[in-house]
């Protein structure tokens, strides 16, 4: 945070809370440079993951679906100077990204995550002009998550579109533009995975792609301990936190003890 009144209003509410935790180290870290004393402060994983999810339908027979969560992605607050020659590069390298999976006979779904990436899939589908490209707008994390569970492989941006696809099993490519989607991505085992999106290269981006399919079978399985690994922590932070905010008294273990 570089906005001086903003962290100093995030730390005086971190400094006020019963309770802190992080959903990756660099979020701690970054609190810690900020002055809050995170020495009893735990890091977990996003809660997102605590959510029931459907089944990922295996991959059988020739490759299916691929879905592209795409984003109206400008850069960040720093790149404001250059903000549209940035989201030239990533929609243009996009653009081509899917048209070469759809010469290469693939499915493509494109999924939104905002009411602001409307656009960005127009454009797109402007652009590749096929019927083997489709999008949907879904509403919820649930709707997201049934979409990245029919997919053979998932490429994201967003940062709860990639929480969707990993939080299903399916192999994901993530086009990063903070540190969370870092770390996320190598929280889960896929940080060979990840490609900037602030300077999309189609071409390096489908060689990624096709890396990432060829060990699909393992990523899933990596996928799927990581999951179960994410709900084990997720129930320990449940219930440090509900100790934390709902204190036991003398009165309640004592009729906690009453046969």
């Amino acid at each position: 945070i570089g906005n001086r009144p903003t962290r100093t209003l995030v730390r005086w509410s971190a400094r006020l809370a019963a309770y802190r935790s992080y959903r990756d180290t660099p979020s701690r870290d970054a609190m810690r440079a900020m002055g809050v004393d995170t020495a009893r402060d735990e890091v977990y994983p996003d809660v997102a993951f605590a959510l029931p999810t459907p089944p990922a339908s295996a991959p059988s027979g020739p490759p299916g679906r691929v879905c592209v969560g795409v984003m109206a992605f400008h850069g960040g607050n720093d790149d404001r100077a250059r903000a549209e020659e940035i989201h030239r590069r990533y929609l243009d390298g996009t653009t081509r990204f899917v048209r070469a999976l759809v010469e290469d006979g693939r499915p493509v779904r494109l999924l939104t995550g905002d009411e602001v990436d409307a656009p960005v899939v127009a454009a797109i589908l402007d652009a590749v002009d096929s019927p083997l490209v489709t999008a949907a707008a879904p509403a919820s994390l649930a709707d997201l998550m049934t979409e990245m569970a029919a997919a053979d492989t998932v490429v994201a941006t967003r940062y709860h579109n990639l929480i969707c696809a990993l939080k299903v099993g399916t192999p994901t490519l993530a086009l990063t533009y903070a540190a969370k989607s870092d770390a996320l991505m190598a929280q889960m085992g896929l940080d060979a995975f990840c490609h900037p999106a602030r300077e999309v290269d189609p071409d390096r981006l489908l060689e990624q792609f096709r890396a990432l399919e060829k060990r699909s079978a393992e990523l899933r399985r990596i996928l799927t301990e990581r999951n179960l690994a994410a709900v084990r922590r997720l129930e320990h932070q449940f219930t440090a936190l509900t100790a934390a905010l709902f204190p036991a008294t003398d009165h309640d273990h004592a009729l906690r003890e009453t046969p």
